[in-house]
């Protein structure tokens, strides 16, 4: 009898989300990549795949496996592809129960404030807010609808919480992430619905490394230098479990929080 409760225990342990259908917004590559093979690895009867690009999306799903996880093409700054993605993910597989909103993108250039170009502002801010708000509008309404105590975690930044010496767009994005985690989880948890963010040190992803000219090798030992945790580099692994933590039941209590994953680095 107590080997059948530790097998169960074990299996339960290692199957988070048993049962649930998440979408992962800008899930072809990096920490979206990433979360989507965990949460899979974690019982996830699907995991959808929202990006803009599709070969990379495409590769991945099938590589998951078509049975669990579908490639849907979604521009987040347009709320109507929004809304369709949400909706094609209702209707195949009858359910929304986790919205990792994660598309986002740096700032094209170094963006202090005496230069300011504004065209590059406002493209930043309509995926990093105005998409991140339509992800969470959209998920949040069939929740609401379907009546599902459903998970909603946005990807936010060190930047967050800190001000930055260049990337002023970029910084006042991340902020306005934390407002509408913080506004978000007051609003829906009279449905059960709880809304957090994970804010990540910098990491070797191909977007960090694309607009630093490096490799991630490059990326993570220049990083590495300013962080006060030594003996460990962070990965998109480490970024990825911190989603789980927050999608899964482990955070049931849990709402309205900024989950920093910085190796000690907003400390010092």
């Amino acid at each position: 009898m107590a080997d059948n409760t530790t097998t169960t225990t074990s299996l339960s342990h290692s199957n988070k989300l048993q049962g649930k259908v998440a979408i992962i917004t800008g899930g072809a590559s990096g920490i979206g990549e990433a979360t989507a093979r965990l949460f899979a690895n974690h019982g996830a009867r699907a995991v959808v795949i929202a990006d803009v690009q599709d070969q990379k999306g495409q590769k991945l799903a099938e590589t998951i496996g078509a049975h669990r996880c579908i490639y849907l093409h979604c521009d987040v700054t347009d709320e109507d592809q929004v809304k369709s993605m949400v909706e094609s993910t209702v209707q195949i597989y009858g359910q929304l129960d986790i919205m990792f909103s994660n598309a986002g993108i740096i700032s094209s250039s170094d963006q202090v404030i005496l230069d300011l170009d504004f065209p590059q502002f406002d493209r930043l801010f309509a995926i990093n807010v105005r998409g991140m708000a339509a992800c969470v509008k959209h998920a949040a309404r069939v929740m609401v609808e379907r009546r599902v105590r459903g998970s909603i975690v946005c990807t936010a930044s060190v930047a967050a919480s800190k001000g930055t010496k260049k990337l002023v767009d970029y910084t006042m994005s991340k902020h306005a992430v934390l407002g509408l985690v913080r506004a978000a989880s007051q609003q829906l948890g009279e449905y059960g619905i709880r809304v957090n963010s994970v804010s990540p040190y910098a990491v070797g992803t191909p977007m960090m490394c694309k607009s630093l000219g490096k490799e991630p090798e490059e990326v993570e030992e220049a990083f590495g230098v300013m962080n006060p945790l030594k003996g460990i580099v962070l990965k998109v692994d480490h970024v990825a479990d911190a989603v789980l933590f927050l999608a899964s039941d482990d955070s049931a209590f849990v709402s309205g929080h900024d989950l920093v994953v910085d190796g000690g680095f907003m400390n010092h």
